[in-house]
């Protein structure tokens, strides 16, 4: 089953911020954001063990959990383990590190192993406060996390992680698998192989108003000619394209800053949000199935809601494009 059939809408809500990234947002802040989600009609949630230790778990369970399960989808990751042992050295995050250095103290296995790979969906489940997961995503396998080791992880989920969703995908106890990575290699690396075959994938960060050409070279044109979609994770770039700072998890550099006042100008000169032209743009590919921005207040769900709604002239994409602002590969929406 594709993705697109699987997902309730083009607007999901992405639960990285839940877990404390970047700051420590309070309980009754995190419950009002999901349930603004709710009431906004987003009914695609995505979490992961990773965020927060389990904390975004959690507090997405809290709210779920009194929701008809039938009514919402609901996709978690695979790879890491939490333990109820708290961490006392500092966590290896690769080039992550102090993401989520606000989140709880347990102690994260990082593993994508069989055994670990059942392990962790039996815990989320517990966490989320739910009998069953909807999709699962191979999380982070890649560069970003695991440098030059990271092939070795990706064949440790091949021979783990890969055959046990494969399983449960096909008794139906989840209805779709894939990897969720901020790398484009990795999913090229699986969608090469002949077995066993995801249904999807969640790229975070790669395909964004700010960084889309290496996605477009290789990655989408295999999984068009696959048949796997896509979700759009961190449309905004950690936060630039949302007024925030961060780029790539860290303070923007000097460039990114330029580019990113050159697209306010462009916005500007529209009338329209910048919110909007980013969001519009990830799900302009043939490929997107939906666009997942994560949020720490209510207010911003709306916003998000809004921004996907907003009419963008046509005459903005041709700006835009002939700025330079966008690949010239890049699909543009239908009205440009």
């Amino acid at each position: 089953m594709s993705l697109k059939e699987i997902l309730p809408g083009r607007l999901g809500f992405g639960t990285a911020p839940l877990g404390n990234m970047f700051r420590a947002i309070p309980d009754e802040e995190a419950r009002a954001t999901v349930e603004a989600a709710w009431d906004q009609g987003i009914r695609f949630f995505d979490t992961a063990p990773f965020y927060g230790a389990g904390l975004a778990e959690t507090r997405l369970g809290e709210v779920l959990s009194a929701k008809p399960r039938d009514s919402y989808v609901l996709s978690t990751k695979v790879g890491r383990v939490i333990l109820d042992e708290h961490e006392t050295a500092a966590r290896d995050l690769g080039e992550k590190g102090g993401l989520f250095e606000h989140g709880n103290p347990n102690k994260i296995v990082h593993e994508w192993t069989a055994e670990a790979t059942e392990r962790s969906i039996e815990d989320s489940l517990k966490r989320l406060g739910t009998d069953r997961l909807d999709v699962v995503w191979v999380h982070d396998i890649a560069q970003d996390f695991h440098g030059d080791q990271w092939l070795g992880k990706f064949e440790e989920a091949r021979t783990g992680a890969f055959r046990v969703l494969s399983r449960l995908r096909d008794e139906g106890v989840i209805k779709a698998w894939g990897l969720g990575v901020n790398k484009t290699e990795p999913i090229e690396l699986t969608l090469a192989l002949d077995e066993p075959r995801p249904d999807g994938f969640l790229l975070a960060g790669r395909y964004t108003l700010l960084d889309h050409g290496h996605a477009l070279q290789r990655l989408l044109p295999m999984a068009q000619e696959q048949g796997v979609d896509m979700v759009v994770g961190g449309p905004y770039s950690s936060g630039i394209l949302a007024g925030g700072t961060h780029f790539e998890y860290q303070q923007a550099p000097a460039e990114i800053v330029e580019r990113v006042g050159k697209l306010k100008a462009l916005t500007e000169k529209h009338g329209i949000g910048i919110k909007s032209a980013a969001l519009q743009f990830s799900l302009a590919h043939p490929a997107a199935a939906a666009v997942i921005p994560g949020a720490t207040r209510p207010s911003r769900i709306a916003e998000d809601t809004a921004a996907l709604a907003e009419t963008v002239p046509a005459a903005f994409w041709t700006d835009l494009r002939e700025a330079g602002l966008v690949s010239p590969t890049a699909p543009l929406p239908s009205n440009a």
